[in-house]
Parts: structure tokens; sequence; C-alpha cells
């Protein structure tokens, strides 16, 4: 199993339909703002959301600057995932093209 890479553009469809997006950003970053819906993905929940989560589903893994995501992107589809994503540009690309698809914890 692999891995793409997908523009923000072509990922906002994926990820209007009901697509997962995992945040892999550090947990201060992921509460300052992040993609409405998304799970922080953290070491310490990583193996909870393997075990939990729809193999099938769509998973948008985002971090910084569209890097760090590929590394988790590829670990997910060794974990049986069947369509996994690699957000190019990350969330500071994401923030700045749909500042409105972006919310914060309380």
């Amino acid at each position: 199993m692999t891995y793409t890479c997908i523009d923000i553009a072509d990922a906002l469809p994926i990820i209007e339909n009901d697509a997962a997006i995992v945040d892999i950003r550090d947990l201060v970053s992921f509460q300052t703002s992040h993609i409405t819906n998304a799970i922080s993905l953290t070491n310490d929940n990583v193996q909870t959301f393997i075990d939990s989560a729809k193999k099938q589903q769509p998973i948008v893994v985002c971090c910084y600057h569209g890097n760090s995501s590929k590394g988790a992107a590829e670990y997910l589809a060794s974990q049986g995932f069947t369509e996994v994503y690699s957000l190019n540009g990350g969330f500071s690309q994401w923030s700045a093209m749909f500042p409105e698809q972006c919310e914060m914890d309380h």
C-alpha cells in the first residue's frame, strides 16, 4: 500500500465527502487552529486511531507544510488504510486558502 500526495484544491472534495483528516502537528499548534473536524494524531494516540478507524475511509494527513505528513501517510498506508493522502502545502497553505474551513479548540 502507498499514499498519494494531493494538492489542497483536490483534497477539498475528498474532505467534504467524509474523509478523516489527521493533523500530526504539535498539540499547541493544533489547538490554536486546525482544519475543521481534524483529529490530532500523536505518538500517544496513533495506535488507538489505527485500531478504531475504518480502513476503507479516505485519510488526509496534514502537517505544517506538507513534508512530515508524507512519512505519516506512508505509515498509515502500511497499517492497512486503503486510501491515504498527504496534503501538499500542509496546514499553512490550507489556512491561507480556506480560512473559513479552520477552527480553534476553546
